[in-house]
């Protein structure tokens, strides 16, 4: 699959200093890449209201991004109590 990785994304992952929470989601790239069907990823879940829009928990942290015709753009790794107030 296809992944783009957005500036607000880059911003986000300066931020995180825990080494394991970063391994964590290096882990989860890898299987966003490898993967032809996002649904057979266990933590994706899709946001309602919002028909491209999905969200994977790792840990207190969510991962936001968007997905159509096969391309994931990767937009926020966020606290779980703060991803929601600027993702989508």
């Amino acid at each position: 699959m296809e992944i783009i990785y957005l500036e607000s994304l880059v911003k986000d992952l300066k931020k995180i200093k825990d080494k394991k929470l970063l391994n964590n989601l290096a882990k989860v790239f890898l299987n966003l890449e490898e993967t032809d069907d996002l649904f057979g990823i266990s933590s994706v879940k899709k946001m309602s209201g919002h028909p491209e829009a999905y969200r994977i928990r790792i840990g207190d942290y969510r991962l936001g991004f968007y997905y159509s015709d096969k391309k994931i753009e990767i937009a926020r790794f966020l606290k779980r109590n703060d991803i929601y107030k600027v993702f989508p």
